[in-house]
């Protein structure tokens, strides 16, 4: 082929793609536009997406518009570019959210989430400016101790200071493990299944792809019988949908929006939250019958199925009251009316519901201007003698790694568990940074194979589980809920079950980590932003 009729080939190839990522983003633009306008008005009752839209009718004006299909590298191109510009859309509808419709909604969540994580910013950069110019530096002068062996805290005096500490009395319930999606998956659909009255799903990512979608499928199958509220993060769910699993069928090609897809043909309510000032919801929780919940920090969607290593707990007993009644209040936050519908929600009070049997829980929570998750754990790691484990993807929190140095430094036999491939190239940076910290001060680091999701830590015999990682967003802006216990069958049952078997898993690193110029630089974003 000659070579100027190969490039006026390329030009109108160009050129039609352009014409067609046009006509994609406008047909897409409109969709949630008028969405917004449909589900958002406090003026007219909420009108379903699917009753307004069909989402075939889309996909095919936007095809039309492009390139004629020839074969499945076509039709790969086709639908991504139909991705992006969905992403495209969905992320202008967002920040109009964030920054325009939310502070009128919810003036007072808007303005304690901008003085929270402005306060939170500014104190955490000074102290982790301290830390690294001379508490850090002080600290590794000292020779590191052998382990003490030493006896474990008083278990029943410190959750008498955790009243005070975290502000929250224990509850009273029962916990089961369910480690990986084999585990878990199967036993929720299970529990879905079996519900009379009601099921709850609160969640940072409801994901598109092909498990994603059988869920769904099974939800909205059951809406017919069954009250079903599925309220996600707006944010983490818009990102999600632009990343496959790897082990995702080539051919599967999920739904532009999941909020349309669960509403169609089905009684479904669904509600996608905004992210005010950085302010993500990152709670993940089931509820079926305000008598069984599931929590911890699987969202839904095929990695967490297949692919990732991570961890649910079973819940049941009057703990599921508190976790029912924060729901409840997300819920009517997420609503048209806002601050004034969380109002009204936080008046109605917590409902007696659940079965009252169980040792003690306690539920801590992240939120705005109070961070009991992060208070909790530091008093935690400060108050230890004998061990300390924590297993987490996301380490970059400067005062737990100063503390935990701290605590090695006493003698405590200081352990944690971190992805060895993980799903987030400026936390995965961070982590190196992080890694190289612990092992200056001798603390044992060790990388489970493949990606660990796990939320979880034990403390001389008290264990802390759930959604929060170790970093700024979750000890500190987002929304986060753990569970913590002290009950002795159950903190075996977590070391048994997952702590024994991942370390074995794993490879101990015994050498200081290289770390780039680029490497340090995405830390200090890490450290200062999420």
């Amino acid at each position: 082929m000659e070579p100027d009729r190969r490039q006026t080939m390329t030009t109108r190839s160009a050129k039609k793609s352009e014409k067609y990522s046009r006509t994609a983003a406008r047909a897409i633009t409109t969709f949630v536009l008028v969405s917004m306008l449909l589900t958002g008005c406090a003026s007219r009752p909420k009108v379903k997406l699917s009753d307004a839209f069909n989402e075939q009718a889309i996909a095919a004006e936007i095809t039309a518009s492009g390139p004629i299909a020839l074969d499945s590298e076509y039709q790969a191109v086709n639908q991504k570019m139909i991705r992006k510009s969905a992403m495209a859309a969905q992320a202008r509808i967002l920040f109009v959210r964030s920054v325009h419709i939310d502070p009128i909604n919810r003036p007072v969540s808007n303005f304690l989430s901008m003085t929270s994580y402005a306060l939170k910013s500014a104190t955490g950069m000074i102290r982790r400016t301290a830390l690294n110019t001379v508490q850090f530096p002080a600290l590794e002068r000292e020779p590191i101790p052998e382990i003490a062996y030493a006896d474990s805290m008083d278990l029943e005096k410190w959750e008498k200071d955790l009243d005070r500490i975290s502000g929250r009395k224990p509850s009273r319930g029962t916990i089961e493990f369910l480690i990986d999606g084999k585990e878990y998956f199967p036993r929720m659909l299970e529990a879905v299944g079996d519900a009379k009255e009601s099921i709850d799903i609160r969640t940072y990512i409801f994901d598109n792809d092909d498990y994603a979608v059988k869920v769904a499928d099974v939800l909205k199958e059951k809406s017919q019988d069954v009250r079903v509220r599925v309220l996600v993060d707006a944010f983490g769910t818009m990102v999600a949908a632009q990343a496959d699993a790897k082990s995702m069928p080539k051919d599967f090609q999920g739904p532009l929006s999941m909020e349309q897809y669960m509403e169609r043909d089905s009684k479904v309510k669904f509600r996608s939250r905004a992210i005010p000032w950085m302010t993500g919801d990152h709670t993940k929780t089931t509820i079926i019958d305000q008598k069984l919940a599931f929590i911890g920090g699987m969202n839904i969607g095929r990695e967490y199925r297949y692919d990732w290593h991570d961890l649910m707990m079973e819940v049941t007993g009057p703990i599921v009251d508190h976790l029912q009644y924060d729901t409840n209040k997300a819920w009517a936050r997420a609503s048209v009316f806002g601050d004034v519908a969380n109002f009204f929600a936080f008046l109605r009070g917590e409902k007696n519901k659940a079965d009252d049997h169980g040792y003690p829980i306690r539920v801590l929570y992240t939120a705005t201007h109070d961070s009991q998750i992060y208070r909790a754990q530091l008093a935690a790691i400060r108050r230890s003698q004998s061990y300390i484990l924590i297993e987490n993807a996301y380490f970059s929190d400067d005062v737990i790694l100063y503390e935990l140095a701290k605590a090695r430094r006493r003698g405590v036999d200081v352990r944690v568990i971190l992805p060895a491939e993980g799903n987030h190239g400026p936390h995965n940076a961070s982590n190196r940074v992080a890694i190289n910290k612990m092992l200056k001060n001798g603390i044992r680091v060790y990388q489970y194979p493949g990606m660990t999701h796990i939320k979880a830590a034990i403390f001389d015999g008290w264990a802390c589980v759930g959604s929060a990682n170790f970093d700024k967003l979750s000890f500190q802006v987002n929304r986060e809920v753990n569970l913590a216990t002290s009950h002795k069958p159950v903190v075996d049952d977590l070391l048994d079950r997952l702590f024994i078997p991942d370390l074995a898993r794993s490879k101990e690193i015994s050498e200081m980590l290289d770390v780039s110029v680029q490497a340090r630089l995405l830390e200090m974003i890490v450290d200062e932003v999420m």
